[in-house]
């Protein structure tokens, strides 16, 4: 009865870190990390192209590895003048992971004068979360009820499987 126990932890165990792992951490710029472009026709639009060949999800990381440079999150407009004044988001430290917490455009630039006019610059879109199919009765436009109704299922399906392996963790004694 003792090793039925721990089988069917290390199978609930096994299910929950599936539903864990959720995230991909992506490294901007691939081995090159977060540089200046070099000179190219493409040059100005390196990170924008890097950028367009993945797709990216809420939680998702980006892993910025750069030197004596920074990043910054900005406005679509200060994006488009390559300069800020009030960022969103400011890091220096040479290693610097940013997490993607919800759907829609990020603009990033350096902070280093001139850096982001020769193309260190990047627009990441993250997408909006897989919604459930919808069923016949539903309508199929979407409404306030539904948007709100989306994020509720989404957290219910991160608690799902830990209530589920508390569940029966407690069932069998073991909590």
């Amino acid at each position: 009865m003792g090793s039925c126990k721990v089988t069917i932890l290390l199978i609930l165990l096994s299910f929950l870190h599936l539903y864990a792992v959720t995230c991909t951490e992506f490294e901007v710029g691939g081995g090159d990390g977060w540089v200046v472009p070099k000179k190219s026709k493409d040059g100005d639009q390196m990170y924008n192209q890097w950028a367009s060949k993945n797709r990216f999800k809420i939680d998702d990381k980006l892993h910025f590895k750069y030197s004596k440079d920074s990043v910054i999150v900005v406005t679509e407009e200060e994006y488009k003048k390559c300069r800020s004044s009030h960022p969103i988001f400011f890091s220096n430290n040479g290693d610097t992971v940013f997490t993607l917490e919800r759907p829609g455009l990020f603009y990033f630039i350096s902070g280093v004068g001139g850096h982001c006019e020769r193309g260190m610059k990047m627009i990441i879109k993250v997408l909006e979360p897989e919604s459930p199919p919808q069923s016949q009765n539903q309508s199929s436009s979407p409404t306030d009820d539904n948007k709100n109704g989306a994020v509720y299922i989404r957290a219910a399906a991160i608690a799902s499987p830990i209530t589920f392996m508390s569940l029966f963790m407690s069932f069998l004694g073991l909590l």
